[in-house]
């Protein structure tokens, strides 16, 4: 059974930092794509950041390009996301998901994912 985790959300001021972490199991890690994703209250999930399934090749969206870092580790089957220079429209429920293809270049659409975790939620104060 395929399992993400993440942990890491919190309560933050704006302009502060927060690192957020997905640990999985039982899927190759190594093999897979992976992706961050976030919805706030009465919005779609929006894509935040991918990953290539080497670690070599990133991806962000507009608004959090030069704030936000996605990384992951194969050998710990994790992927990160550091978030710098928060906003208060930074504030969803953040997922991390896993791309519905091993050895396959990340996509932005949520529907190109189909293993998700629960999130978790950031919160970024004014």
């Amino acid at each position: 059974q395929v399992q993400l985790v993440e942990s890491g959300g919190g309560l933050v001021q704006a302009g502060g930092s927060l690192g957020l972490s997905c640990t999985t199991s039982g899927l190759p890690f190594s093999s897979y794509a992976m992706a961050w994703f976030r919805q706030a209250p009465g919005k779609e999930r929006e894509f935040v950041a991918a990953i290539s399934w080497g670690g070599v090749n990133t991806y962000y969206a507009d608004s959090v390009k030069g704030r936000f870092t996605i990384s992951r580790d194969n050998a710990k089957n994790t992927v990160y996301l550091q978030m710098n220079s928060l906003k208060p429209e930074d504030t969803a429920v953040y997922y991390c998901a896993a791309f519905v293809r091993r050895w396959s270049r990340p996509s932005y659409m949520r529907g190109d994912y189909n293993n998700w975790g629960q999130g978790t939620q950031v919160t970024v104060s004014s």
